[in-house]
């Protein structure tokens, strides 16, 4: 996503507080896992990032524990190649998709559908529009995740607040990502999405909780 006043890279907060940094970071971390199979160097930072929290201080009774370490087991006992194949056969193989990333779809049945365009309007009426370089509409879960974190990490406070992020997440994720890591975590020919599957929807479970104690 790019803003529609200027062509630079978002500017991210740095003064966020240690919980919001982390759930900015996942949400960072969900965009790239689901705009497309992970390169071996994405791979290698979330090894290296796991092992990194295994040497300090980690809460291991959160619920985000167990989905968060089997992600960084598959990541260091896996290939990039064979994420990526994984990702080319499930959501884009030839003719139609085993998968579909978009809300729309899971909506209404339907690609391009009314959530598409109510969404866009949302976006921008908080001044994001979708970039020349990204070929996915706006309702892929990738691009979703992606506002999520500019809304938790962006430097307009008047836009990147509490407020707007249970706002947009109530209004154009909530509804139906569960439906769809449902099916990541059930799907049979799934090894590596399905993990992926497994903690998105336990962190946007926990998103879904914290907004609601707003």
């Amino acid at each position: 996503m790019a803003e529609n006043k200027q062509a630079s890279p978002l500017e991210l907060d740095t003064n966020l507080s240690p919980e919001d940094l982390a759930r900015a970071d996942l949400y960072g971390l969900l965009a790239l896992l689901f705009y497309e199979g992970p390169s071996t160097e994405l791979l290698e930072k979330i090894a290296q990032f796991g092992q990194d929290i295994e040497l300090g201080e980690q809460d291991e009774s959160s619920i985000l524990h167990g989905p968060w370490q089997d992600l960084v087991q598959m990541a260091k006992d896996s290939r990039a190649e064979d994420w990526q194949d994984e990702y080319e056969n499930a959501f884009i193989g030839v003719g139609k998709q085993e998968i579909f990333l978009y809300g729309s779809y899971y909506l209404t049945g339907f690609l391009n559908e009314k959530p598409l365009v109510a969404l866009r309007d949302a976006l921008q009426k908080i001044g994001l529009q979708a970039s020349d370089e990204i070929t996915e509409t706006e309702d892929h879960i990738a691009c979703l995740c992606e506002v999520m974190r500019y809304l938790i990490a962006g430097e307009d406070l008047g836009i990147c607040n509490l407020t707007q992020q249970k706002l947009f997440f109530n209004q154009h994720i909530r509804s139906w990502s569960g439906e769809l890591f449902e099916t990541l975590q059930n799907h049979p020919s799934l090894k590596h999405y399905s993990l992926v599957g497994a903690l998105a929807g336990t962190f946007f479970e926990i998103e879904g909780q914290a907004f609601d104690m707003l």
